[in-house]
């Protein structure tokens, strides 16, 4: 995966096929599936970043929704604003070779589709991948949605090259608007991944694995049933620091995960990016600058040796996560 090239006329071609046709972006969704579809089943499978001839330095960006409840409308909203997020990506060259993959998240307690994941694409597949999401529409009304789940796939059941050659990390962003539960659970790892965890993993513990290798962004949207909630943001940020981000307008989210990943990359800082979006004619220029005001002041730190299995290195963008619980923090070169 990760071949070819973005098309924002292959997407504009698509879209009028659509509109002439009444079909629906999420057709695979709307015509009535409620089971994950083949292409998007985590069970069993790695999904990997790699290089290759046509992208030498790929670039892994992972962005992971919550579909339940009031959340379903999300992945609509980014499939409508693709052109922008690849547009800021490869025209103002944010990022070098970036691969981009979609997932779903839903609550593994009661839900049919509880984790969905696409591949890391760098063309118009990562369009059809969105179309195949579940917009399952459920959760189980306990104020808690199965984000361990996802942070446990991404953890360990993702390979990149970005890591394993340049010793980079990728970027993971959560979209979501409510709690974790406390532990990643075995019996779920079991069932919807397919593999024997041995005893439950706690949520903390996970965040650590995950943000090793990922830059790790947790999104709180204007519009959700729980935007603007103390309890949630609090519980974000005790976990991820100031990556926990408040958005108010949901419309903005894929300008701010684009300029985070331009921060990240020092292509940009925060007053080029905001200058960007006004010359491309955004309306999410304030609430950019409003959501990453924290993290664009920051300093990226560049990992120059892979650290020891119980290091947590700072992420790129300036970010301040909890401190590792024991062990050494391998070495780092702040720029």
């Amino acid at each position: 995966m990760g071949s070819g090239i973005w098309s924002t006329n292959v997407y504009d071609a698509a879209d009028r096929y659509r509109k002439a046709t009444g079909k629906s972006a999420f057709s695979y969704s709307d015509s009535g599936a409620r089971t994950v579809h083949p292409d998007l089943d985590p069970r069993g499978t790695t999904r990997e970043s790699r290089d290759s001839d046509e992208h030498p330095q790929s670039t892994p960006i992972a962005v992971l929704f919550d579909v339940t409840g009031s959340m379903g409308h999300v992945p609509r909203t980014l499939q409508a604003k693709l052109p922008q997020l690849l547009g800021l990506l490869l025209r103002q060259g944010y990022a070098r070779d970036p691969q981009v993959m979609f997932g779903a998240i839903g609550d593994a307690t009661c839900d049919r589709a509880p984790l969905q994941v696409g591949q890391f694409e760098s063309d118009n597949r990562m369009d059809d991948d969105l179309g195949k999401i579940v917009l399952e529409g459920g959760g189980g009304g306990q104020m808690m949605e199965s984000y361990e789940l996802a942070m446990y796939f991404m953890a360990r059941h993702t390979v990149t090259d970005s890591w394993e050659k340049r010793g980079r990390r990728g970027y993971l962003f959560i979209i979501g608007d409510e709690l974790a539960y406390g532990k990643v659970k075995r019996r779920e790892v079991s069932k919807v991944v397919g593999e024997d965890l041995g005893e439950d993993v706690p949520v903390r513990q996970i965040v650590d694995e995950v943000t090793r290798r990922w830059d790790t962004y947790y999104l709180l949207p204007a519009g959700s049933h729980y935007s603007g909630s103390r309890k949630v943001l609090d519980f974000w940020r005790d976990l991820l620091g100031q990556n926990a981000i408040e958005l108010d307008d949901l419309d903005a989210v894929c300008e701010t995960i684009a300029l985070t990943v331009g921060l990240g990359e020092e292509a940009i800082d925060l007053d080029e990016g905001l200058r960007d979006l006004d010359r491309h004619g955004s309306a999410a220029t304030g609430t950019v600058s409003k959501a990453l005001a924290r993290i664009g002041a920051g300093r990226r730190t560049v990992v120059s040796a892979l650290p020891a299995t119980s290091a947590l290195p700072a992420p790129r963008g300036g970010s301040t996560l909890p401190a590792p619980r024991g062990g050494s923090t391998g070495g780092v070169t702040r720029l």
